[in-house]
């Protein structure tokens, strides 16, 4: 049993790949288009062509899909899970059966061994996944590393809620330790959001089912793979967006745009750094130092 098995067999982490799976069953062109915009919109450009790309924890392969149709040069994707490395070969299978510029590979971000015999890429990409490595600071400064001189770092970490964060930690541990955990907690929580949002559609004087319908404008994500990724996302950690500012400031990065979770505050914050050691290759205009350039609803 390898290393990754063992963990999810003692409860120690959720089968993300098996989520992914999932999704490959509803995946669509429409959520591949509506994974480029949001590649697009966050590094602020039209094409990725001229570009190399590194997907760490490449979960179902769409961003590194939507990279590969966004024309970048050099695809490469890695992920811990094993299916979820299945799931990016089997879009590779379906969209680029020959491309030879996108490699896949199960690795870990905390492996430094592994990392090192990779090259420096213009781009590394990491959403929702440096969070759930176990180590998430070692994660984030790996992830570093990764990055081209004048290159930029894109990824999206959980907000941290102080006690709420430490009471959902507490739910994914039971989550992932027991059948009975899940049967529990997955239909109360299923309720609770389908509650929330009609009390808030209905107070908006919105349609309810639209809230639904046009979920796949988050980034082409599926809302129950989503749930089920929410409710075991585990291990689980979090950080406040200055925390993340300053990390990376001290590493020599220049945060360009962000997207700050607001609302209930419990999704991710996105950020995009460039690396500083050379300005004149930056992939996008600089903002002054510690800024949050742009800040929305995510």
């Amino acid at each position: 049993m390898n290393a990754h098995m063992q963990e999810v067999s003692e409860g120690q982490r959720y089968e993300f790949g098996k989520n992914w799976q999932r999704f490959l069953s509803v995946l669509n062109e429409e959520r591949i288009r509506e994974a480029e915009r949001s590649l697009r919109e966050m590094l602020d450009m039209n094409t990725l062509a001229g570009k190399s790309f590194l997907d760490i924890g490449s979960g179902s392969g769409l961003f590194s899909l939507a990279a590969m149709r966004l024309g970048a040069c050099r695809v490469h994707s890695f992920d811990y899970d094993p299916q979820s490395v299945a799931c990016t070969k089997e879009l590779r299978h379906r969209y680029f059966p020959r491309a030879e510029r996108w490699t896949i590979e199960e690795g870990s971000v905390l492996d430094d061994d592994y990392l090192s015999r990779l090259e420096k890429f213009d781009i590394v990409y990491s959403w929702g996944v440096l969070h759930h490595s176990g180590d998430m600071w070692l994660a984030l400064e790996h992830a570093s590393r990764q990055v081209q001189a004048g290159g930029n770092l894109f990824i999206a970490i959980y907000n941290d809620q102080g006690r709420t964060s430490q009471v959902w930690k507490a739910v994914k541990k039971i989550y992932n330790r027991s059948l009975i955990g899940r049967a529990l907690i997955t239909p109360i929580f299923m309720s609770c959001i389908l509650v929330r949002g009609l009390a808030l559609d209905l107070v908006g004087w919105k349609n309810p089912f639209s809230r639904y319908v046009e979920y796949k404008k988050r980034r082409g994500m599926s809302l129950i793979p989503d749930v089920l990724d929410w409710l075991g996302g585990y291990p689980f950690e979090v950080a406040k967006p200055e925390e993340i500012a300053s990390f990376y400031r001290e590493r020599g990065f220049t945060l360009v745009v962000s997207t700050l979770s607001t609302g209930s505050g419990r999704g991710n914050n996105q950020y995009v750094f460039v690396k500083n050691t050379a300005p004149e290759r930056s992939l996008l205009p600089q903002a002054p130092e510690g800024s949050f350039p742009v800040v929305q609803t995510s």
